[in-house]
């Protein structure tokens, strides 16, 4: 089975802990090499972030228990990576309004 090369997550979390030491901690668990946390939307009590996780073998049960930990939960998988390769999305022209006139 291929491995698990980029993950991108949907999260709500609370406010303590902070971002960074969320990033850290993910970034910390084996097979993951970089974490970017972006802050989406935040209210007095929660954080909605876009989390992405890259290296050579993510295990995603690894990531969830790290957010479940800090109190947070998955809303959504947003997006997997897998194979030797990471392959950047190529827009189609589904993407894209249609220009006739």
């Amino acid at each position: 089975m291929s491995n698990i090369r980029r993950l991108v997550l949907d999260v709500l979390k609370p406010l303590s802990p902070s971002i960074v030491d969320l990033a850290k901690q993910l970034a910390d668990i084996q097979g993951v090499d970089g974490v970017d946390v972006s802050l989406v939307e935040m209210d007095a009590k929660s954080e909605s972030v876009k989390i992405t996780c890259e290296g050579e073998d993510i295990i995603f049960k690894e990531v969830e228990i790290v957010i479940i930990d800090n109190g947070g939960s998955v809303h959504s998988v947003d997006k997997v990576s897998t194979g030797s390769t990471i392959i950047e999305e190529v827009p189609t022209h589904q993407d894209t309004e249609s220009t006739l006139a």
